[in-house]
């Protein structure tokens, strides 16, 4: 499936430390749509990632929805529905633990400037994500493929570095 079969709102989703934010930033430059990290909506800028209250992120998730064209990366599950329901697009990714986990070192000891990083904010290698990736991501594998198989937006999945490198190629996308 190429990126154009996808629409003009396109919801990004896989596991901590897969490339969603990277895949999400190229495609608002190739495509000229706004990039949506669930992230920063999540936590408040200037902290060391502390969650904003419910119903703020809420709202500002569903005034991010609003847009007619955008690509949104990030899972919290819990808006998932009213996301899905505007969503053109959906595209899964779906990598190892273990590369998950060694994209999280990199980017916490190497990475200053990456793309979805919390305005303000600093990576830091931190006991509990090591815990998130290495134990929930199991679990929560399992329920995005699920939920892939139940969506019926036009969809792709990208279950490894090699897929990824390829969708890059074929429809344009550049990391940087």
């Amino acid at each position: 499936m190429a990126l154009d079969d996808l629409g003009p709102r396109i919801c990004i989703m896989g596991p901590s430390n897969s490339g969603k934010s990277t895949l999400a930033g190229a495609i608002s430059r190739t495509r000229g749509m706004p990039v949506i990290h669930l992230d920063q909506l999540y936590h408040q800028p200037q902290t060391d990632w502390q969650p904003r209250p419910e119903a703020e992120f809420i709202a500002l998730h569903d005034a991010a929805l609003a847009g007619e064209h955008w690509v949104m990366e990030g899972n919290y599950s819990r808006c998932l529905p009213q996301r899905l329901a505007r969503a053109t697009g959906f595209i899964l990714l779906d990598i190892s633990t273990s590369l998950s986990l060694a994209r999280y070192l990199r980017r916490s000891w190497f990475e200053r400037d990456r793309v979805g990083a919390l305005d303000g904010g600093r990576d830091s290698v931190k006991w509990v994500m090591i815990r998130h990736i290495a134990v929930t991501t199991r679990v929560n594998r399992k329920r995005y493929q699920a939920l892939f198989d139940k969506v019926e937006l036009p969809k792709i999945t990208l279950a490894s570095p090699r897929a990824l490198a390829h969708f890059y190629r074929a429809n344009g996308l550049s990391r940087s």
